[in-house]
């Protein structure tokens, strides 16, 4: 069974930038989908981004309020998958959470534990 850990959180000023990362161990890391969620407080968990397990993204999978500043890659030979999120905004403090779901599975069915994002104005 896959396992995901992520990492990179941390307090930031509007405008800074962070570079999560999500480390898998247990399973064949490069035949799973893999995306980010996240959950302010007090919010349902959002949908942030998704990639292939070739490598490939769809511009379309990325919601407004994070695109063109958010962008995902992974690098299958590290079994990690990174989140590089640019000119953060107070509205983007959340919990970031990593997820991976099998090539022909409905739902994200793996999760790590989180990783807190605090953005100050």
């Amino acid at each position: 069974q896959l396992q995901l850990v992520e990492s990179g959180g941390g307090l930031v000023q509007a405008g800074g930038s962070l570079r999560l990362s999500c480390v898998a161990s247990g399973g064949l890391f490069s035949t799973y989908i893999m995306g980010w969620f996240r959950q302010a407080p007090g919010k349902e968990r959002e949908f942030v981004s998704s990639i292939l397990p070739s490598g490939g993204v769809l511009d379309l999978t990325f919601p407004d309020s994070v695109k063109g500043r958010f962008f995902i890659s992974r690098d299958n030979a590290k079994n990690t998958v990174y989140l590089q999120m640019n000119s953060l905004k107070p509205e983007d403090t959340a919990v970031y959470y990593c997820a991976a779901k099998g090539r022909y599975d409905t739902q994200y069915n793996i999760w790590g534990q989180g990783t807190q994002v605090a953005v100050s104005s």
